[in-house]
This record gives structure tokens, C-alpha cells and sequence, in this order.
């Protein structure tokens, strides 16, 4: 499946931390709009929302790709508002609760937010 969204709150360097542990998987929470919503609502996903706006995390304890808009690999280091599109997978069956997973398989940056680059440019 894929998704297309807005980066929000992006661990693809190193694995996202909670309470000062490692989760061991990387991840990224990307802001959807309706549509996209629809379809992963429609898919079993449960979305967060957060101002008004839909999102939903995707993660990974696997090897990934992110790619740019030609396909070309680039930098694991997004910014915050980069357009992205989330290729994924789930489970089988949704749990009846917390909904479906969402298994990060490989990000294609669509468009760099501004600012965004490595630390090198600063």
C-alpha cells in the first residue's frame, strides 16, 4: 500500500526513543489529508489527530530505502514538512482495538521541506 503525506515527526537515522529507551524501530508520523485518511481508515488503520489534522505512524526494525522523486536514494534525514509517500504493509488481520499495523517498507521523498539537508549546510 502507499501513502502520501506531510513528514511530521520523523526517526529514520537512528531508532525513535521513548522514555530515554530505544523502541528499536525507526519510524515516521506523517500528516494525511482526507482522502488519504479515507483510504487507511478503510484499510483498518486508526489515525491520531492532532489540530485538526489526521496522522498516522508508520515503523520499521528493517533495513529501508528512501529514495527521491526520480528514485534516485537520498538522505535518511527528512525535515519536517517534506511530502512523502510511504510505501507499506499490515497485518492480516486488524486488531479489534488498536486497529491495523503499519510496516514502513521504503519512503520516496516528493518534495524537501526548505532548511532541509544534512548538518553539512549549517
Amino acid at each position: 500500500m502507499v501513502t502520501e503525506g506531510i513528514a511530521a515527526f520523523v526517526n529514520l537515522t537512528d531508532h525513535e526513543e521513548y522514555r530515554g529507551k530505544s523502541t528499536g524501530n525507526y519510524t515516521i508520523v506523517v500528516t494525511v489529508d482526507e482522502d488519504e485518511a479515507a483510504k487507511l481508515e478503510a484499510a483498518g488503520v486508526k489515525l491520531k489527530f492532532y489540530k485538526g489534522s489526521a496522522q498516522r505512524k508508520f515503523k520499521t526494525q528493517y533495513d529501508f530505502t528512501v529514495v527521491d522523486v526520480d528514485g534516485e536514494p537520498t538522505s535518511k534525514r527528512i525535515p519536517y514538512g517534506s511530502k512523502v509517500r510511504i510505501q507499506w504493509n499490515t497485518d492480516k488481520t486488524p486488531h479489534p482495538e488498536y486497529g491495523a499495523s503499519t510496516y514502513l517498507q521504503k519512503v520516496r521523498v516528493v518534495e524537501l521541506a526548505e532548511g532541509g539537508g544534512d548538518d553539512e549546510d549549517f
